[in-house]
């Protein structure tokens, strides 16, 4: 299937943003002409394969994200993963990926639908309409976020050491019961603000990294196509992961408040919520995760973008193979 989609990737206009929404696909009219439900399904299954293959890496960040209500030291990677290993063993890695699995279809279903609609709507026909991509970037972010921020919360709930919740419906159901639905979407204005700048920073560094790659190698570029978007998209990946750590550890700490001893917010305003993080733990407290942040997003968006790319390439034929009939 990747063979098979590479020969879409010679599209230079091709740039990948940002997931979790973890990119923005800006493809020329080559990718067009699939029908709404066909790019919801590949999006849908680019997310899904994406969120499920770096899942052990988010349990790591959520672990060292989490701070109880006293100040604690520092925990590395090494550290957090060998705790969960010799405690919980390796299913400890993937407690909540049912979580994800119900939130990460859907939520990149909507976000790579909307882009694709918003890009054309906007777009007027010009494919290097930069100012179109961008603002159907933030449409698809917003949208997306709406629908993956209350499985998130689940899914970090269940992550955490000694989650007092048996199962995805368990936790909804308690949820509900005592904290109610706005419990859902205690991080979501946090989750909107931290992909702005994680979008900007991805394409900013992207472009620059792809630049620098094809300089290096000039004669060879269209045999490396595929080589150069992922190295560039990896480097931005990890660069805009790091550089929004602080407001990732924010909505950690919103979605898991009251649970297993962490702090427990009277309001859920961003500036609110680090000032208790710094006041308790310093600067080094709102950049906890930050190695395992940057490990999951790195590969994310080769994985999120070759799937996808590779499952329009699938529909591309297919629909070529139905109007040949």
């Amino acid at each position: 299937m990747a063979t098979d989609a590479s020969t879409k990737f010679q599209n230079p206009d091709f740039r990948p943003a940002d997931f979790h929404p973890e990119f923005a696909v800006l493809s020329s009219s080559s990718h067009d002409g699939l029908q709404f439900w066909q790019f919801m399904v590949a999006g849908s299954i680019a997310g899904s394969v994406e969120h499920m293959a770096m899942f052990p890496v988010d349990t790591l960040k959520t672990r060292m994200q989490a701070i109880g209500s006293c100040p604690s030291p520092s925990l590395g990677v090494r550290q957090a993963l060998g705790s969960i290993l010799k405690l919980e063993g390796p299913a400890g890695l993937y407690r909540g990926i049912a979580a994800m699995g119900l939130g990460a279809g859907p939520a990149h279903a909507v976000y790579f639908s909307v882009y694709e609609l918003c890009k054309e709507f906007f777009s007027g026909g010009n494919a290097n309409n930069s100012a179109a991509h961008a603002v159907s970037g933030v449409c698809a972010t917003v949208a997306s976020d709406a629908v993956i921020t209350p499985m998130d919360m689940v899914k970090q709930r269940l992550q955490l050491k000694s989650s007092p919740y048996r199962g995805v419906s368990d936790c909804v159901k308690k949820v509900l019961m005592e904290e109610g639905i706005g419990a859902f979407y205690a991080s979501y204005r946090t989750t909107v603000v931290m992909n702005a700048p994680f979008t900007a920073v991805h394409f900013a560094t992207y472009e620059a990294a792809k630049k620098g790659l094809m300089e290096i190698s000039p004669e060879s570029a269209s045999d490396e196509r595929l080589v150069v978007h992922a190295t560039a998209g990896a480097v931005a990946g990890a660069l805009a992961a790091v550089v929004t750590t602080p407001l990732d550890v924010v909505k950690t700490q919103l979605q898991c408040q009251g649970v297993c001893g962490c702090d427990r917010f009277s309001s859920s305003a961003i500036g609110d919520v680090i000032q208790t993080i710094v006041k308790k733990d310093g600067y080094s407290g709102i950049m906890r995760g930050w190695i395992p942040r940057m490990l999951f997003h790195a590969p994310a968006a080769a994985i999120c973008w070759s799937t996808y790319e590779a499952s329009k390439s699938f529909f591309q034929r297919l629909n070529d193979s139905k109007s040949s009939v």
